[in-house]
């Protein structure tokens, strides 16, 4: 079988811990562009969520291609280089991600 190794990319990534943790959402009091409520019409806001046993109510939500994305609470959001985002948890971020330096 073949073997085949990532290429090495420069992503923007910020850990998002609640709404206005995003550098592009704007005030905490406001839904944010990047990370906005989540809402879901089947799930009401008091429901755990079974990957990190917080509330619904205080995760984000990201609107990425045809679905979009759950943020949980401590998920890292990245920025393509296409400017898309997306939520990583903190242990697939750690594992592909190192910080640049220099």
């Amino acid at each position: 079988m073949a073997q085949y190794r990532k290429k090495p990319i420069d992503i923007d990534a910020h850990q998002w811990h609640q709404n206005g943790d995003h550098p592009e959402d704007g005030p905490a009091d406001r839904e944010g562009s990047v990370v906005r409520y989540y809402r879901h019409p089947y799930v009401p806001g008091t429901a755990v969520c079974p990957g990190c046993q917080k509330t619904v109510h205080e995760h984000g939500w990201i609107d990425s291609g045809d679905d979009g994305r759950t943020v949980c609470p401590n998920d890292w959001v990245i920025t393509t280089a296409q400017g898309e985002h997306y939520p990583l948890k903190p242990d697939v971020f750690a594992a592909i991600f190192e910080a640049v330096t220099g």
